[in-house]
């Protein structure tokens, strides 16, 4: 190394190894993901082998065609996509609110939808899960809406947001307690899909939310650099040229796609957008134009593979996968928790 060298071209030449490196995770991600939901299609009631996968994959005369290609295939696709959306939108709404313990629940995503089904059940007599997906975004998105006017528009900050959240989140919990109270059939229905599931998944659903997924994560990596910016203060944001409130609207709109999207059609599945951000920072750091492309990745592989272990522990029957994160996510995040060292 010459002597004459500048500081920048050695801070340079510094930051090449580790952006080498990541981009070498990011790659080993992509693998896993391969090997994950290649393990979702061969795992079930009936154990396929790697060929019968591919035969079912390719040849509709194949004995595993009906298993692979009708029933395997489109949870595998909504447990990629759901996973994404959750990955993604925790890890946006964490960066949005300044707020490590951040999740779709926090911000009344998860009640909006929830009450948007039940009212659906109770007063409008819908039973399809299809049915529940579009009841389910509408009222995620309508949270949305009245988030961003409760926390204060233009003038919203992340603890004003979080505020709103929590008394949206409250109030709309409180609402679908009340109906599933007073209409056990409401209960019944709202059950299944409350405990976070892929089971339901039609080969319709994943093409259903696909567009909103697509949108949302095109805008929540597009949001890297604001928030980014963003992470040392409203003024010193606008002084490196970006502008917080386009950033924070942007943002929700995002986390409205994304968890509203995955919520929809899978119900409220916790502790994926909530822990698998904290797990990337470990391999990226806080910067989030590497932290949100590994959490579109490396959290439909929890995700999936939480599904997988669901099928495998209660066989022939399963488990459902918004149980199997909570008994695996809960002490996982417990302990990364205690292992954090104090800022």
């Amino acid at each position: 190394m010459s002597l004459a060298q500048s500081p920048p071209a050695l801070a340079a030449e510094h930051r090449r190894p580790r952006r080498t490196a990541r981009a070498t995770g990011l790659l080993a991600a992509f693998v896993m993901l391969a090997a994950v939901a290649a393990l979702s299609l061969a795992v079930g009631a009936r154990p396929l082998s790697l060929a019968e996968v591919w035969a079912g994959l390719t040849d509709p005369h194949a004995p595993a065609y009906t298993v692979v290609h009708d029933m395997r295939l489109s949870r595998t696709c909504l447990g990629l996509l759901a996973g994404t959306a959750l990955g993604l939108g925790g890890a946006v709404m964490q960066a949005l609110t300044r707020n490590p313990i951040a999740d779709p629940g926090l911000l009344g995503i998860n009640a909006g939808a929830s009450a948007a089904v039940v009212t659906a059940i109770s007063l409008l007599g819908v039973t399809s899960f299809l049915g529940f997906v579009w009841f389910a975004f509408a009222g995620a998105g309508l949270v949305a809406v009245l988030l961003y006017a409760v926390g204060g528009g233009r003038g919203a900050t992340p603890a004003r947001l979080a505020l709103a959240g929590s008394a949206l989140n409250a109030a709309l919990y409180s609402y679908v307690n009340a109906v599933e109270l007073l209409d056990t059939a409401s209960l019944d229905k709202m059950r299944f899909w409350t405990v976070g599931s892929l089971a339901a998944a039609q080969g319709s659903t994943a093409w259903r939310i696909l567009p909103f997924v697509a949108a949302g994560t095109v805008l929540a990596l597009a949001l890297a650099r604001p928030l980014n910016a963003m992470a040392m203060g409203d003024d010193a944001a606008r002084g490196l040229g970006a502008h917080p409130a386009r950033a924070r609207a942007a943002s929700i709109v995002a986390i409205t796609l994304l968890c509203g999207a995955a919520t929809a059609a899978c119900g409220p599945i916790v502790f994926v957008g909530l822990m698998i951000p904290h797990v990337v920072r470990v391999l990226t750091g806080p910067d989030l134009r590497w932290l949100l492309p590994y959490c579109a990745v490396l959290s439909p592989v929890v995700l999936l593979g939480a599904d997988v272990v669901g099928r495998v522990l209660a066989r022939p029957s399963e488990v459902q996968v918004g149980v199997v994160t909570v008994v695996l996510g809960g002490p996982f995040f417990l302990y990364f928790v205690r292992r954090r060292k104090p800022a």
